[in-house]
């Protein structure tokens, strides 16, 4: 395969080691790299997570074994809006003149961003080149928990329904993060084309490395018991029930029992303000957290929690493979049946209902007196870890679709 070039197309997750952490698309640019393949990854100017420009300069500094392209793109401050929409339609047009210059024999290409996969798909059918899709999250699926009002979201987001469905239309091939994300693209038309489900997962011996390397930077309490978020604050993420639960929680005199929860996003401020006029005292929130720190949180704590509003449409979030690989027990409040599922089938945690604190509350005593329960369900984690989200491990199954699409095409 050695000279066969592939782009790998993801303005909003193609972020690298020397930023937030190493992202999947760090990840498949790598193997795919090291199977001989000339890679062009291909990421935005601007660092969506942060809402800030990339240091570039700094990250190309980096030694890395495949090329690394970015996209200038219009900045804009938050998830849902309109500047946002003007952001990715400039994007797509900049996408596209890069594109166009350069031969590649596959392109894989996230979505989101819907117009912009719409485009570079639309682009690879007609030059016949093989088009890989990976479905990272789902597109109106997840913007139509803010609008509420049916018709408005029928005329707003059927634009981002029409270019998904023009994207999947034009893939030879569907990589998803979940069965869910993977079988989305199947819904309106079922096309006999490849399909695999490849969890995001990550890399345990770069999660053992970090948090090995800050263990022993963070002080607990010999007898503290910390229940640990680490993630998005927005919408349909949900903290203001964790933060009701911490309430409770010090009302039943469990003063040792410490909230800590690790990410940034639109609602952070919000919820502090709501946490300190609650007296709060055993809530911290943390703000960013590069991740080997985070993996260090995360193995100092005792439970972890999978915290999500009623109807949020997430699958198996990115988030999965390092609760996983800190080996504790889950609290999920995601009522997605198939991550649900691998809750239950592998005992790795507990499902409770969502936006209950007295239940949250109830659950997090109950896992607080049983260090038996938590031991048992915190080394299934890491067994599940091991097995099913590990990347070296699973993303042999996208090395084996690109091959499998480039011998065709050759």
């Amino acid at each position: 395969m050695r000279n066969k070039k592939i782009g790998i197309v993801s303005l909003g997750y193609a972020w690298l080691p020397c930023e937030a952490g190493p992202s999947r698309f760090y990840y498949i640019a790598r193997m795919l790299s090291e199977e001989g393949y000339d890679v062009d990854l291909i990421g935005s100017s601007f660092q969506h997570f942060k809402k800030e420009p990339r240091d570039k300069k700094r990250i190309l500094s980096q030694n890395y074994p495949f090329k690394i392209t970015f996209i200038d793109v219009p900045p804009y401050k938050r998830n849902i809006d309109i500047r946002r929409v003007l952001s990715n339609r400039e994007a797509a047009k900049n996408v596209m003149k890069y594109i166009v210059k350069h031969r590649y024999d596959l392109i894989y290409c996230s979505i989101p961003a819907n117009n912009i996969s719409a485009k570079v798909g639309a682009y690879c059918k007609k030059k016949h080149i093989p088009f890989i899709v990976d479905v990272e999250d789902l597109w109106p699926e997840a913007m139509e928990m803010v609008v509420k009002i049916p018709v408005i979201k029928r005329f707003i987001f059927a634009p981002f329904l029409r270019d998904a469905e023009r994207t999947y239309s034009c893939a030879d091939a569907v990589i998803g993060t979940s069965d869910e994300y993977t079988n989305r693209a199947f819904k309106y038309q079922d096309r006999n084309v490849l399909r695999e489900t490849v969890y995001v997962g990550c890399d345990l011996d770069v999660f053992d490395a970090g948090a090995a390397s800050h263990i022993n930077d963070i002080e607990k309490d010999k007898d503290g018991f910390w229940v640990t978020y680490a993630g998005s604050i927005g919408a349909s993420y949900d903290i203001r029930t964790l933060v009701q639960a911490a309430g409770l929680l010090l009302k039943e005199g469990y003063e040792n029992i410490r909230i800590k929860i690790l990410g940034t996003g639109p609602l952070k401020e919000e919820l502090e303000q709501m946490s300190q006029k609650q007296g709060c005292r055993n809530v911290e929130f943390l703000g960013y957290t590069k991740y080997p720190l985070m993996a260090a949180y995360l193995k100092k704590s005792n439970i972890l929690i999978n915290s999500f509003v009623k109807g949020a449409p997430q699958s198996i979030v990115n988030k999965v493979g390092d609760y996983l690989a800190a080996g504790k027990p889950v609290i999920n409040t995601l009522e997605n049946p198939e991550f649900m599922g691998i809750v239950e089938r592998n005992r790795i945690g507990v499902n409770i209902e969502p936006e209950n604190a007295e239940l949250l509350a109830e659950t997090i005593e109950r896992l607080y007196e049983d260090i038996h329960a938590c031991q048992f369900m915190g080394e299934n984690a890491r067994k599940l870890g091991e097995n099913r989200f590990d990347r070296k491990r699973s993303y042999q199954k996208i090395i084996e679709v690109a091959d499998q699409l480039i011998g065709q095409d050759g």
